[in-house]
């Protein structure tokens, strides 16, 4: 399982998916073992001093937390990575606290004396322990936090210290940390430069000093042997690479700069004016916010694929910084505004119609687990690929659509206008709702019960009859739009194709069958419902796309015969997708299925090929395959026939070219 796995990562890491939805998948594969639990009290700051230790993965810490308990509360939950260890709690007065640790780390610890309602209370906890990566985490699957060389990441995900409420409780952090010298550490609130210590080891070290003391979540630290960072523009916005990818700088300096100004245009000024760009290794999660912060993978930083991702993170400074769900039954409002900030940037950056081709992907994310309210989608563990695809993919979705609704200059009104309101703090959908409905002056009811209250998407019908008017005056349709929600409100675009001009115009649809009117000059020829896709509605490409998508995330969690059946059911609604058979041949692929994964590739060519690009990587992968099954001659020509495709999606002219002159090989790894 590990070479498929190996296999499988490498092969997906290859494939052009669509950018944002690309680092989704990424993002959704692990299953968190546990629900996400309830916070049983309110953290409201931390003063943690830690030494990190790379060259034997330790740290030792300690951490002053301050927070409020319930009254009468006879124990408080700490969540806690499991790896660490705590050497003793203390309370304001010193008193030694005990208590016990349950599988995932969490804490659970008695007080010496009852809590007092509403009193801030002061505990102290000292810690150690070896985080190397490859130990159980908070989340199975999904590595958190590493102390190594180059570059040491400690999460906020990763409960390096005691927290509660993830994604909810808002705290502030003062935060000193020591490094070995040469290391460069990057936080929320820096305070300057390093500090020159003397580590516990006796060697000479660098202290790092950080002071967020806005409500929020400033919780992850990145510490790595950085070149001197690259700036673009005032120098506000900031880029730390290695050497390894220090080549790229520039470009993500201009582009990161770019983004930052566009979101302050379109979402008003940010939390800090400061912004540090910082590169991951490639063992972690795509991306990380935290205040001042924006963390993507070293591999993305120069790769188209990867603006996306970029602005989609730099979107959190806004959604997701300056304001925070008040429970994850909220989570989309922040995880879907950052999905669709991405998504405006890029119809900034591309045009409308880029815009448009993204959606199409995001829609079927929307879609696919679709069986619970968003409004209750804080019951899911939030790293799992239904809490995930709800939250992003739906939650654009329905910005998308208010956009529609509203215009655009009630549109932007409404983002900022919350942002401004709820500053530095939480907010539910209902507070969402009255901002909207406060800035467009309509009544918005039925569209938030339909999309954050409700499940399932319209699928339109229409019928429609064409009269001829007398007096040369041009023709009449009449028609009927259908769909099968019988509570669905909402104004739908209809255009009207004719022998000259195009008319269009917006029918307010009202349950399950509404009635149109539309006069033009000229005959009709074709009438479209929602021609520019601003609803979120059921087709069968869409239905397409939702099972070869669920087959990726089957893929990235281990299951191959999971997502084989997934691709199947794809084939099953569209014989031709030339994408699903390309899905069956990857995975056949990495099972060293060579004559079933040809076959598949095979298919994948006389498909409808659709999207363009599985047409250079069928041919790859033939030549792969050729060069295994050592048929070197027919290897040469799949290359060749990739480089005369001409496309270069995700390098593929470069690998194909490359592969022409000396054979492919399976990695040492597997």
């Amino acid at each position: 399982m590990a070479a498929i796995m190996t296999a499988m990562r490498r092969t997906m890491s290859l494939l052009p998916l669509a950018g944002g939805l690309a680092c989704a998948i990424v993002l959704l594969s692990p299953l968190a073992a546990q629900r996400p639990e309830r916070a049983a009290l309110a953290i409201s700051g931390y003063t943690i001093d830690a030494e990190l230790d790379p060259a034997t993965h330790h740290i030792v810490a300690k951490a002053a937390v301050s927070f409020t308990a319930p009254e009468n509360a006879e124990l408080v939950s700490f969540g806690f990575h499991p790896a660490l260890k705590v050497n003793k709690i203390a309370d304001a007065n010193g008193k030694l606290l005990t208590g016990d640790r349950s599988a995932d780390g969490t804490i659970r610890v008695a007080p010496a004396i009852p809590f007092v309602r509403g009193k801030v209370e002061v505990w102290t906890f000292d810690y150690e322990g070896t985080i190397t990566g490859a130990e159980d985490g908070p989340v199975e699957g999904l590595k958190l936090a590493a102390i190594q060389e180059p570059i040491t990441y400690l999460l906020y995900a990763a409960r390096w210290f005691p927290m509660t409420g993830y994604m909810t409780n808002r705290f502030t952090a003062e935060m000193h940390i020591r490094v070995p010298q040469g290391m460069r550490v990057l936080a929320s609130g820096s305070k300057g430069g390093a500090k020159s210590i003397t580590l516990a080891s006796g060697k000479p070290g660098d202290q790092y000093d950080f002071n967020w003391a806005r409500p929020g979540f400033p919780g992850t630290v990145i510490a790595g042997r950085f070149v001197a960072p690259v700036s673009s523009g005032p120098g506000n916005v900031k880029v730390y690479l290695t050497v390894s990818h220090q080549q790229a700088a520039n470009d993500v300096a201009q582009t990161a700069a770019k983004q930052y100004d566009f979101f302050t245009d379109s979402f008003g000024e940010p939390e800090t004016a400061h912004l540090n760009v910082v590169e991951l290794p490639d063992d972690t999660l795509p991306a990380v916010w935290a205040p001042e912060l924006a963390a993507i993978l070293g591999s993305r930083m120069g790769d188209k694929s990867g603006v996306r991702l970029l602005a989609n993170t730099i979107a959190h400074q806004w959604w997701g910084s300056e304001v925070s769900p008040r429970t994850l039954n909220d989570a989309w409002i922040t995880n879907g505004m950052a999905r669709y900030g991405e998504l405006m940037y890029l119809e900034e950056d591309s045009g409308k119609g880029a815009m448009r081709t993204a959606l199409q992907d995001v829609s079927a994310g929307a879609l696919a687990y679709d069986t619970i309210p968003l409004s209750s989608a804080g019951r899911l563990s939030p790293f799992s690929p239904e809490f995930q695809s709800m939250t992003l993919e739906k939650g654009a979705m329905i910005f998308h659509m208010l956009r529609w609704e509203l215009g655009d200059k009630a549109f932007l009104a409404t983002l900022k206008g919350a942002l401004s309101q709820f500053t530095d703090g939480s907010l539910r959908a209902s507070d969402f709702a009255k901002v909207a409905e406060a800035q467009s002056q309509q009544q918005l009811t039925a569209f938030f019960a339909q999309w954050v209250d409700g499940t399932g998407a319209p699928q339109f019908t229409n019928k429609y009859a064409v009269y001829r008017l007398g007096n040369n005056k041009g023709f009449r349709t009449i028609g009927d739009i259908g769909q099968d929600l019988d509570l669905f409100r909402m104004p739908v675009e209809l255009r009207v194709d004719t022998d000259g001009k195009t008319e269009t115009q917006k029918v307010e649809v009202v349950g399950t069958n509404t009635q149109f009117i539309a006069d033009t000059f000229g005959r009709p020829r074709h009438i479209a419902i929602d021609p520019q896709n601003w609803l979120l509605k059921s087709t069968p490409d869409l239905q397409v796309r939702i099972a070869i998508l669920k087959g990726q995330q089957l893929v990235a969690q281990g299951d191959l015969a999971g997502a084989l059946n997934e691709y199947q059911k794809a084939l099953e609604a569209n014989a031709q997708s030339s994408l699903a058979s390309y899905r069956i041949g990857e995975v056949l692929f990495s099972q060293r299925n060579y004559q079933a994964s040809v076959n598949a590739y095979r298919d994948s060519l006389r498909g409808d090929g659709e999207p363009r690009w599985t047409e250079v990587w069928s041919h790859i992968q033939l030549g792969k395959i050729f060069d295994l099954t050592g048929q070197r001659d027919r290897a040469v020509n799949e290359y060749r026939l990739a480089v005369q495709t001409n496309d270069n999606t995700q390098g593929a002219v470069n690998e194909a070219r490359l592969y022409l002159q000396k054979p492919f090989k399976h990695p040492e790894t597997e």
